[in-house]
């Protein structure tokens, strides 16, 4: 039955790719995420003189989690400023959008295969929908939600995104969900 679910795979990655854009540039839905710092130019120029490595860096940081007990990481923590930063090269967006449009898709099929051992052919479409709605919001909503509790991420836009994710993906395989034989 999953080779018969092909079309709703591609066209649910490549709802979720187009619906990914609109949420991003026309709703702006994570427009607040991210703040320009105040002395912007001061930080870029101070942090560039270090030549630091791309990578992600906690601050204050340490080594070995038995580190955090020390007096001296303690004293950095109560003084602060306490944050991630990533630095990474320069952004490359074609291959940021192809790695998203293989993300939906991977992730569509995955969904697809869970709903071939969990509904049989001929479901209703509100039986195809509840199911994949729900697995595609525990999938695109968990997958962020535990790094916003722990680094302190804005979520909002996630939620919204989440949400529109599991519509989308319930209705198109609710509404292409396999007749019975």
């Amino acid at each position: 039955m999953l080779v018969s679910l092909a079309l709703p795979i591609g066209l649910t990655a490549a709802a979720l790719f187009f619906m990914s854009f609109l949420s991003w540039m026309v709703l702006g839905l994570h427009k607040d995420d991210w703040r320009k710092l105040a002395q912007e130019d001061e930080f870029m120029s101070a942090v560039r003189n270090l030549n630091i490595p791309v990578g992600s860096y906690m601050f204050p940081g340490c080594e070995h989690a038995n580190e955090m007990n020390s007096p001296e990481y303690r004293q950095k923590w109560e003084a602060g400023p306490c944050g991630i930063m990533t630095v990474y090269p320069k952004v490359n967006m074609p291959r940021n959008l192809l790695l998203t449009f293989i993300t939906f898709l991977v992730v569509t099929f995955c969904l697809a295969y869970l709903g071939t051992h969990a509904l049989p052919a001929g479901s209703s479409f509100m039986n195809v929908f509840r199911f994949f709605a729900t697995a595609a919001f525990l999938v695109y909503l968990t997958a962020f939600l535990q790094h916003a509790i722990w680094f302190h991420s804005r979520i909002v836009g996630h939620v919204i995104e989440s949400i529109a994710y599991a519509a989308i993906t319930g209705a198109i395989f609710g509404a292409m969900w396999p007749a019975a034989a």
